[in-house]
């Protein structure tokens, strides 16, 4: 498996892409509650990387929204992502860890990837790096910048479907 998949969603550029974006330096997230973001709750597949993937989003509690995330390749979990949206100082932040399909972490024991909340608008929710987009009551998609091994990054776009 490429080098890049196993940085997925581990390194995100600070450069603004189509559907991406960053908060701009010294910026705080602005005001939002998981109810911005609750049509998320449902599971979720599409297809990715030449193989099949699965989000499963919880519904808003105790002060976050928790998902999984797993990517399946010719019959192998390729990796899973645990972590969650939640509630913090009036705003949100969406975190999350990695873990190969042997459940062994990426990230040190204590790490955690974060990602501040950009802006909300519409039907879209911006992390920096991340942008959720509902398409309809049963179609999402998740724009990501992902990081390659030479420092590069590009934004793919994750189709999901409502199960």
């Amino acid at each position: 498996m490429r080098y890049f998949i196993c940085a997925l969603f581990f390194v995100v550029s600070a450069a603004h892409a189509q559907n991406t974006t960053a908060l701009p330096e010294g910026a705080a997230s602005p005001k939002a509650t998981l109810n911005d973001i609750s049509w998320m709750q449902g599971h979720w597949s599409g297809e990715a990387f030449g193989g099949i993937t699965e989000e499963i989003w919880g519904p808003p509690l105790g002060g976050s929204m928790m998902f999984s995330f797993k990517l399946v390749s010719d019959g192998q979990v390729g990796f899973y992502e645990l972590g969650h949206i939640r509630e913090l100082d009036n705003t949100l932040v969406y975190e999350l860890k990695h873990f190969h399909g042997d459940l062994k972490g990426w990230e040190e024991k204590d790490e955690v990837q974060s990602f501040k909340l950009v802006k909300v608008d519409g039907k879209r929710v911006y992390f920096e790096g991340f942008t959720f987009e509902k398409v309809s009551n049963d179609e999402i998609n998740i724009y990501a910048q992902i990081g390659d091994e030479d420092g590069s990054a590009e934004e793919v776009t994750f189709n999901f479907k409502k199960e």
